[in-house]
């Protein structure tokens, strides 16, 4: 299923660039394209304020993954339910691993869109 994720999040960037692509090359007129460029990037501004902002959150969960594990140190004298916690953490550490792994494939396309965009913009 991980790997699914991944090959789902390359899929849906790599057509979002194409549609970037295809619309700003087949627009006619400059002030079309000049303005659909704009809006692109606006749109693109805005999800990279986003993913910028789930790196924060990334940082955050890496902290409490630090303080659980050391404050589950003392416990691991084998009472109950140690395994339990020590899977939960591991989970945890995983799904931030391949939520920041995902994040950088949503940047790399943004950056490919913006260069997109402003060479539209460019050219007459």
């Amino acid at each position: 299923m991980v790997f699914l994720s991944f090959v789902y999040r390359f899929i849906t960037n790599f057509a979002f660039l194409a549609v970037v692509y295809f619309s700003l090359n087949f627009m006619e007129k400059y002030p079309n394209r000049a303005i659909l460029a704009i809006l692109v990037l606006v749109y693109a501004g805005m999800r990279a304020a986003s993913t910028l902002r789930a790196f924060y959150f990334f940082q955050k969960i890496e902290k409490l993954e630090a303080e659980t594990k050391r404050l589950q140190a003392p416990i691991n004298d084998g009472s109950g339910g140690t395994n339990a916690r020590k899977q939960v953490v591991a989970d945890v550490a995983r799904l931030r691993r391949d939520g920041e792994l995902k994040s950088y494939m949503d940047l790399f396309f943004l950056a490919l869109i913006v260069l997109l965009c402003v060479a539209a913009i460019m050219r007459q």
